[in-house]
């Protein structure tokens, strides 16, 4: 059975927080627990969200929000055969707290998601491109949403419930340890893992665009 590990960032998410709401929307939940929300040591919060994966029995899907993308993005990596997909949240800018050297430059193995603000204070827009762009990640901007927090309006969030249901859903028939990118982006392996992988990001691609941009939803 999969499990699904919400990362909250700073201080927490107080019952009010749209990812307490998803916990209750979502079965299998687990919410990763520091022992000091107020101090964002990254180490430390990586280390607590591995600990979670190395006891997973199967799959992990991961909804992290602010710092906690950052802990995730670091903890997630080697983690291939283990994690299934991410959706990043309102991104801290690692910047702010000097651990950019820390975070993977490169496409995760896995598919991901960036939801991101046009005004949030704490990560311009144009960095969230650009750390969505290095992870081969979708970005989403939802306009002027701020932090994409309780503070700016977002608690029982349908859209973002939405949102991973679609990123859970479209990548559902892939076997994990197939999005490799040095084993999926590689056009000379005919083996049937690779064209499930090639036909995935083709329908993921197709999907996203049509919910994002289009008047209906993705067929899956």
């Amino acid at each position: 059975m999969s499990k699904i590990l919400i990362v909250p960032g700073l201080h927490g998410s107080s019952p009010e927080h749209w990812q307490s709401w998803l916990e209750t929307k979502l079965p299998g939940t687990l919410r990763i627990e520091q022992d000091d929300w107020a101090t964002p040591h990254l180490p430390r919060w990586a280390g607590a969200i591995r600990h979670e994966l190395d006891r997973a029995k199967g799959h992990v899907w991961i909804i992290a929000h602010s710092y906690g993308c950052l802990a995730t993005a670091l903890a997630t990596t080697g983690y291939q055969n283990k994690v299934a997909g991410i959706m990043f949240v309102a991104p801290a800018d690692p910047d702010k707290f000097d651990v950019a050297s820390y975070l993977a430059h490169e496409k995760l193995a896995f598919p991901s998601v960036v939801v991101a603000s046009s005004n949030d204070p704490w990560m311009r827009l144009t960095k969230a491109a650009y750390w969505a762009d290095l992870w081969g990640a979708r970005l989403i901007n939802l306009g002027n949403a701020g932090h994409i927090n309780v503070d700016s309006g977002f608690g029982a969030w349908q859209e973002g419930l939405d949102i991973f249901e679609q990123l859970r859903k479209t990548q559902s028939d892939l076997p994990l340890g197939t999005l490799d990118p040095d084993f999926r982006f590689d056009a000379g392996k005919k083996t049937p893992a690779t064209r499930k992988s090639r036909q995935f990001n083709q329908r993921l691609q197709a999907n996203w665009h049509r919910w994002l941009y289009g008047d209906e939803k993705p067929v899956v």
